[in-house]
C-alpha cells in the first residue's frame, strides 16, 4: 500500500456527512478501507486503454426507442386533481430534511 491519502479527520468529516456515528475504532478501520479503494483506482489510472473505444453502454442496445413527438401535456388543474396538497398552482409536499442545507 502507498502512503496515507485519508486523514482520520476526513473520515470523520464524511461519517458527520453520512450522519453515521462511529467510535474510534470504526473510524480507523474506515480510513484504512477508503485508503484502500483509493489504492485500487489509482491502479485502474495504470491501465492503457488508448485502444479502447469510449461507450455509451456496456452491452449493445437493441431496444427501439420511440420517436420523439411533442404532444400535450396533462392541464395542470388535471394533474392537480390527485394532489393530496395543493399550494399556489403546484404540488404541496411536506418538509423531509431538517439541518445544514
Amino acid at each position: 500500500m502507498s502512503a496515507v491519502r485519508i486523514s482520520l479527520e476526513d473520515v470523520r468529516h464524511v461519517a458527520k456527512l453520512a450522519r453515521l456515528s462511529l467510535d474510534e475504532q470504526e473510524i480507523e478501520t474506515m480510513r484504512k478501507q477508503l485508503d484502500s479503494i483509493l489504492d485500487y483506482m489509482a491502479s485502474l489510472e495504470q491501465l492503457d486503454l488508448a485502444a479502447v473505444e469510449p461507450t455509451f453502454y456496456s452491452v449493445a442496445m437493441q431496444a427501439p426507442l420511440r420517436t420523439d413527438v411533442i404532444q400535450p401535456s396533462l392541464r395542470r388543474d388535471e394533474a392537480l386533481r390527485a394532489a393530496p396538497m395543493e399550494k399556489a398552482g403546484a404540488f404541496a409536499v411536506p418538509k423531509v430534511m431538517d439541518g445544514e442545507g
